[in-house]
């Protein structure tokens, strides 16, 4: 069976098109971008028995949105710090972590980031009595626009507004709520008594320093009191 005939000037194009798919540099490692977590920094406790978090946040408006493009997405971010940062313990009270920004936006040169959450504490019946907000904001100019290049520029600015986000917010939360934090100042045990061993040997008593005004020792700069002054004159004149 003879296979379909192949025109001639396809047939002297098949190597030229080999050779250049040949000549292709070698391709780039897949890229990596490290998780973001929080909890190797300092526990935020809460005199509170229940904590919520509610990351329902969603963008809004006709701006370009480009946070979904971002390797780890700022909605994620700001959810793991309230997951590694705060703890509920307390025996009752309710405290409620939301998420009201987690935007990136692309403009005429730039990428525009804005984060900002809000900690709701509430007592056990429902009723608020206390709040905390905290709101970052950064700009990155855009630079390479190839799909590599936007993914790591926004995993930077990303990271970077979770390390401004978590100074202010922790700053925030102690500041508005320090009446719902728990106590964590401990007292220091006082020091152990200092007990005293007999040894069985004899105390001696020190001899009581002499008090006879003869007896003392004159140094020119020795001071002596009036009442003194007949006793030291020299027996002849």
């Amino acid at each position: 069976m003879i296979g379909p005939r192949i025109p001639r000037r396809a047939a002297l194009l098949l190597p030229l098109l080999a050779a250049a798919c040949g000549m292709g540099g070698p391709s780039l490692p897949p890229q990596t971008f490290p998780p973001l977590s929080y909890d190797y920094l300092t526990k935020i406790r809460l005199n509170v028995a229940q904590l919520s978090i509610d990351d329902g946040w969603a963008p809004r408006g006709a701006s370009r949105h480009v946070e979904s493009l971002s390797p780890i997405m700022p909605r994620d971010a700001l959810r793991q710090m309230a997951r590694d940062r705060l703890t509920a313990d307390g025996k009752s009270g309710k405290a409620a972590f939301f998420i009201e920004d987690a935007s990136i936006i692309q403009t005429a040169g730039q990428y525009q980031a804005r984060f900002s959450v809000r900690l709701d504490i509430a007592d056990e019946n429902g009723i608020q009595i206390g709040q905390a907000t905290a709101t970052t904001a950064q700009s990155r100019p855009i630079g390479d626009t190839s799909p590599r290049a936007v993914r790591a520029t926004l995993y930077e600015l990303t990271k970077q507004m979770m390390d401004d986000m978590n100074v202010e917010f922790e700053y925030q939360v102690r500041r508005a709520l320090k009446d719902a934090l728990q106590n964590e100042t401990t007292t220091a045990p006082p020091p152990a008594p200092v007990e005293s061993e007999d040894l069985g040997g004899t105390t001696s008593t020190p001899s009581p320093a002499p008090t006879d005004p003869l007896s003392m020792p004159i140094t020119p700069d020795t001071r002596l009191a009036p009442s003194l002054t007949p006793l030291l004159k020299p027996a002849f004149p």
